[in-house]
């Protein structure tokens, strides 16, 4: 099947280079054919602001230039027709073959269908949710669950090598605190808080309650002997081992899973962050200064150097996020994306400079920002304190709400807008809930292949069917949606944004609804009939294609 974007901007560039040929006009230096599709009815299929580009150049109005290319234009079977609209559009109507086209495309592809080379021979790593483990996962880490996940997956789609990676923070600060806030459950459940008193800045949950009885279960009263400070390695451990196993187990029934978890605590034992301090000091990058090792990051934009060894010999957390984004590259990737909270904003002119440090593009390093989920139920908002406690976990909303609309939700806004989470909607079996209308177009489809073979009525092969038959508005409509997949597959790619097919994939079951509610499918003519069942195969393929994607299920029943 032709790639009609690609097609048409060709016959742009083809009728323009014939206008400056035989009009002695200019071809602008850098001039860039963009299409769009019109979203009004009425202006074609795709619309075109080159002449409004050109007139300058060309010393005229947009609509005469537009005239002019419009004049020079090629013949092509795919195109009905071509218009001069407003101040100088151009518009473009496809024909009623490659409509018909489309659908024996999707049909001789069917899973392949969508698939784009883009990435062919490039390598992308895409490293998220990277929660501390010390709490179990909450509803923000859900979200950068699925934006990560349905990122990775429509990149791979696109034709990227792609590998999942998780940052297991298992060295600093906050593990020491989660071993003493253990530590003091244990003994204050044994009758003895004095023994080790809570940490003012530690960790409150029930979680913590939970892990310190099945210590009691496992070794009894035993540490009492011993000092506190002697066993706090024990709780730690114990401690991050339980919390990890359950946050790898939750994110397996999110349906996310990692081909790689990368240990912090790895860099230390293997030398890289000493490989990558020399790396930096051999370049001329690192300076003593106050007896800590700085880096000179402004060089590179950002507000002030940095420093990352501290004088008293530590490394810094930055000095850990520099060697860990040096060992991604040098595990050969050609683009390292970092799915974030969106209260890191700051730190990522931080890290695009140590990746120009490391002799990177700044554009290697792609950050997704995750803005916050509010959730509301009975028509109020859920109050939620990760510090005091306070907070719905990811496997209390899979329990309550499920994976489907989950994820659906969690996808269907941009990653850097804040998300209000309806749970009664995301559980309500009405079409007012998006993701219930989009399955409910699986089920739909589902019951007509039924009642199909119920009635004796054989799918037929595409090429042998009278797909002129399909004429309406209705049916009109749902294959030319049908037809931008690919681009959506493509835009979604190039700017890392998940949320393109969920409107997409509500485009498509809207069109199919429409369609649904409009036409019968069976008990037509045999000929129209295998036509529209060629239509609702088509629209399955496309359907599955999305939701296997997102790793959204497709309902036969509803």
């Amino acid at each position: 099947m032709i790639d009609m974007e690609s097609h048409i901007k060709d016959l742009l560039s083809d009728a323009i280079n014939s206008a400056v040929r035989n009009k002695d006009l200019v071809f602008p230096e850098g001039l860039e054919i963009i299409l769009e599709r019109p979203r009004r009815e009425g202006q074609g299929d795709y619309a075109t602001n080159v002449a409004m580009l050109i007139a300058r150049h060309w010393g005229m109005k947009p609509r005469d230039a537009a005239e002019i290319i419009k004049a020079h234009l090629g013949q092509s079977e795919y195109v009905e027709k071509v218009e001069v609209a407003g101040p100088g559009f151009i518009n473009f109507f496809l024909s009623d073959e490659w409509l018909t086209g489309v659908i024996k495309d999707i049909l001789a592809k069917g899973p392949d269908y969508g698939k784009s080379d883009i990435g062919r021979g490039k390598k992308a790593q895409v490293e998220f949710v990277s929660a501390n483990p010390t709490g179990p996962l909450h509803i923000g880490h859900g979200r950068g669950a699925a934006v990560g996940d349905a990122t990775a997956s429509i990149l791979s789609f696109a034709g990227w090598y792609v590998e999942r990676e998780y940052y297991i923070n298992d060295v600093g600060l906050q593990t020491k605190i989660l071993g003493r806030s253990v530590q003091s459950r244990y003994f204050e459940l044994l009758g003895k808080p004095e023994h080790a008193p809570f940490p003012e800045d530690g960790y409150k949950g029930d979680y913590i309650y939970k892990i310190a009885e099945e210590i009691i279960a496992e070794e009894g009263d035993k540490f009492f002997s011993l000092p506190t400070e002697e066993t706090l390695d024990y709780f730690r451990d114990y401690a991050l081992e339980v919390i990890l196993n359950e946050i790898k187990k939750d994110l397996e029934d999110f349906r996310v899973n990692f081909d790689v978890w990368f240990s912090e605590k790895s860099l230390h034992e293997r030398g890289l962050i000493d490989e990558m301090v020399d790396f930096l000091t051999r370049r001329g990058l690192a300076y003593e200064k106050d007896g800590a090792l700085w880096y000179k990051s402004t060089l590179f934009g950002d507000e002030k150097d940095r420093v990352l060894i501290k004088s008293n010999g530590e490394p810094t957390y930055f000095a850990s996020d520099v060697a860990y984004h040096k060992d991604k590259f040098d595990r050969g990737f050609d683009l390292v994306i970092d799915v974030w909270g969106a209260d890191h904003h700051g730190y990522v002119p931080r890290m695009k400079a140590a990746v120009q440090a490391l002799g990177k593009s700044p554009d290697a390093l792609q950050i997704l920002l995750i803005q916050f989920v509010s959730l509301i139920k009975g028509g109020k908002l859920v109050p939620m304190s990760t510090r005091a406690g306070q907070f719905v976990t990811l496997r209390e909303m899979m329990d309550e709400v499920g994976v489907d609309a989950m994820r659906y939700f969690f996808l269907m806004r941009k990653c850097d807008s804040h998300l209000d989470f309806d749970i009664d909607l995301a559980k309500s079996a009405s079409t007012d809930n998006p993701v219930y209308y989009v399955q409910y177009a699986s089920a739909r489809i589902h019951s007509i292949f039924k009642e199909a073979a119920s009635r004796g009525v054989a799918v037929v092969d595409p090429e042998k069917v009278e797909l002129s038959m399909l004429s309406t508005e209705e049916e009109k409509a749902l294959i030319k949606c049908l037809a931008r997949f690919p681009e959506e597959i493509k835009k979604a790619a190039n700017d890392l944004a998940p949320h393109i097919l969920i409107y997409y994939v509500y485009d498509l079951a809207k069109a199919f609804h429409s369609f649904y509610n409009a036409h019968r499918v069976l008990g037509e003519e045999n000929s129209l009939t295998n036509a529209r069942l060629t239509l609702v195969r088509a629209v399955k393929v496309v359907l599955l294609n999305i939701l296997h994607l997102l790793k959204i299920n497709a309902p036969e029943v509803m």
